[in-house]
């Protein structure tokens, strides 16, 4: 059995322009910065995000972005400057984002609706029901709730990842390279499947990831690092992958 998603075409990142969505939360960086002994680290760097924005995050291994990441789940704190989600400052893992991470990190103990209920536990059995079922439905899982993970197509395994954190209703969503395991086809696939879920919800979603047509493709804007700083800042509308490129030469 092979899960579709049935919606309307979503306007891209580029048709959508400078739209915002207000559900979304709002993201500050103000003069954050975060240094490893011995070795690079990132910042200091300034950076917002508007509500319900798409940004894309990319450059080389080494280049700061998954201490970027780690910085805006609240698993590692600023060591100067302040990191702002809404009006509050993060300082730890927060309710109102969530990750996914390239391998999805499932718990192979529990089925595919399990493993989406698993953040909801303040929830009432009811609404956690609802949550998951509307959360499998938003990612083309339908009938998938009683499923266990071994089952599942790695394709399958980043939507229940991906379903996971919508259930939650995050205003930030983080995502690290979420599909770089996967085939061409399949990632292609879930890449254009992301665009309509986040037109639909409103979500402001950090994206993470080495390939830049891919965050060309998804991103409203593209944000380059290179040795800890930004290299580039700019709307994808018009931004050629060889502007990209250079900006990331060092």
């Amino acid at each position: 059995m092979t899960a579709t998603v049935n919606r309307d075409p979503a306007p891209t990142p580029q048709d959508a322009g400078s739209a915002v969505h207000p559900a979304g939360a709002s993201l500050t960086l103000d003069n954050v910065s975060y240094r490893y002994r011995g070795r690079a680290g990132l910042g200091p760097i300034d950076l917002h995000v508007s509500p319900g924005e798409f940004l894309c995050v990319v450059g080389p291994s080494g280049s700061g972005k998954s201490t970027l990441l780690s910085l805006l789940a609240g698993f590692l704190r600023p060591q100067q400057g302040v990191i702002r989600l809404g009006d509050e400052t993060v300082r730890g893992p927060h309710p109102s984002l969530t990750l996914v991470q390239q391998e999805g990190a499932l718990f192979p103990w529990l089925d595919v609706a399990g493993n989406v209920k698993f953040g909801l536990k303040r929830l009432g059995r009811a609404d956690r029901d609802a949550r998951a079922a509307e959360a499998l439905r938003l990612v083309g899982l339908d009938g998938y709730g009683a499923r266990r993970v071994h089952e599942l197509s790695g394709g399958q395994r980043q939507r229940v990842s991906l379903a996971r954190a919508l259930a939650v209703k995050p205003g930030l969503l983080l995502l690290d390279e979420p599909f770089s395991a996967l085939d061409v086809q399949t990632r292609t696939s879930l890449a254009d499947e992301l665009l309509g879920i986040w037109w639909q919800q409103k979500v402001t979603v950090v994206f993470v990831t080495h390939q830049l047509e891919e965050a060309l493709h998804l991103g409203q804007r593209v944000v380059a690092l290179r040795d800890g700083e930004v290299a580039l800042d700019a709307r994808t509308r018009g931004l050629s992958l060889e502007t990209l490129q250079a900006a990331l030469q060092t």
